[in-house]
């Protein structure tokens, strides 16, 4: 039964992933091919990048077809329902919160799978849930959402943490992978509304009053 919830969780956070990859193409008026990389990368790319540090060749993403069928699927959403899309305030970062939780746990859940290390579960859960979207900033010529003092990798850090400590505390693994993405979730959406964000980094010069 664990497994069924988390292939449905992986899937679920792809979707939204596409979505926001594809919204964000369309923002930026690419055409229809550029539209579906985009989405497509934003929505596997910190997938394929878990995979290629646990040592899975080739990475699911890319010989698994239902990735790229619900990665299409959600591109095809984009570009068909842009009038309920708009009606969001921040369509991009909405979906971009959601696939952020999903990706936190199974990113976290396989490399505890493989590896049984709590360290490298939690790096990988992280790097699963801002890696897509990284790429997709870089394709777009955009600074990337991690590196703008946003709470970004810290909500996806909460996600993967609560996953990591459930696995290991024998919590029940029908709940606690949607628990871990609830977490990671509240805690960007709630930055994003309050406007939380990171301190800046302060020179030794600043720090001693010169």
């Amino acid at each position: 039964m664990s497994h069924a919830w988390f292939v449905l969780a992986d899937l679920l956070g792809t979707f939204a992933f596409a979505l926001s990859g594809a919204t964000a193409s369309i923002e930026r008026r690419l055409d229809l091919f550029g539209v579906g990389v985009v989405a497509f990368v934003t929505a596997c790319g910190g997938g394929i990048l878990r995979d290629l540090c646990l040592g899975v060749t080739p990475p699911a993403a890319l010989v698994a077809w239902r990735y790229l069928a619900v990665a299409l699927l959600a591109c095809a959403m984009a570009l068909w329902s842009q009038g309920p899309i708009r009606r969001l305030r921040h369509p991009v970062l909405v979906f971009d919160a959601v696939g952020l939780g999903f990706f936190a746990v199974t990113g976290a859940h396989a490399a505890l799978l493989r590896t049984h290390d709590v360290e490298l579960a939690l790096l990988l859960g992280v790097a699963t849930a801002v890696g897509g979207g990284v790429m997709r900033d870089v394709l777009l010529n955009r600074v990337p959402a991690i590196l703008q003092r946003e709470i970004y990798a810290l909500a996806a850090l909460l996600g993967a943490g609560v996953q990591v400590a459930g696995q290991w505390a024998g919590w029940a693994p029908d709940w606690t992978p949607w628990l871990g993405a609830f977490s990671c979730a509240a805690l960007r959406f709630l930055a994003l509304r309050r406007g939380w964000r990171l301190p800046l980094a302060r020179s030794a010069d600043r720090l001693r009053g010169d």
